[in-house]
């Protein structure tokens, strides 16, 4: 398995939890964000959270929280 199984220990686990803190390099901002496992989650969808600072999926409630 080698470098496979390594990257998948790396993942982040998708909505196992309901807030997260983001900065400008995460931009653009989606949910599930990259690195998150996407098989049991839900389809990505990109969340405008540059005008207001924060912003909440549609799909799982997560709220992100863009700091600087």
């Amino acid at each position: 398995m080698g470098n496979a199984s390594v990257a998948a220990n790396n993942l982040i686990e998708p909505n196992a939890a309901s807030s997260y803190e983001v900065t400008r390099a995460d931009l653009p901002l989606s949910c599930p964000m990259p690195g998150m496992t996407l098989w049991n989650s839900h389809p990505k969808v990109y969340l405008p959270i540059e005008s207001e600072g924060v912003s909440k999926c549609p799909y799982c409630g997560a709220e992100y929280t863009l700091i600087n």
